[in-house]
């Protein structure tokens, strides 16, 4: 078990690395989340504070921009290559980006999370 670093530099790629697998940010000690997008009040491995992020709606702009950019030209090469019926792509698209930001969105505001405790932004300053 690693103690989160209490002085001098963290370790950005790792605590966005770990923030994206879901665990604690700090210490990769236990999960970071209790609930879906609820984070734990606090690590149970190092103690870290986590009711101090300030995720809000950035994991959600970073879901909406990675989306576009792997959905569009997907979308664009099928309609190119089969034409499919529109009543099919009315239903098939949006059920895929909907599964699809759901399973993105946790990961990505674990990792939004790590890179604010890493750049001690917010509450993140102290210790």
């Amino acid at each position: 078990m690693n103690r989160p670093s209490t002085g001098g530099e963290r370790d950005l790629r790792g605590a966005i690395m770990r923030g994206l697998r879901m665990r604690c940010p700090a210490c990769d000690g236990a999960p970071l989340f209790r609930r879906y997008l609820k984070p734990v009040p606090h690590c149970p491995s190092c103690g870290q504070d986590w009711t101090l992020h300030q995720a809000d709606d950035m994991p959600a702009y970073l879901v909406v921009l990675i989306l576009g950019h792997l959905l569009v030209p997907i979308v664009v090469m099928v309609n190119a290559s089969y034409d499919p019926p529109l009543m099919i792509e009315m239903f098939l698209w949006p059920a895929i980006a909907l599964v699809l930001a759901l399973l993105m969105l946790q990961p990505l505001k674990g990792g939004v999370i790590g890179f604010q405790w890493a750049r001690r932004m917010h509450g993140f300053a102290r210790g």
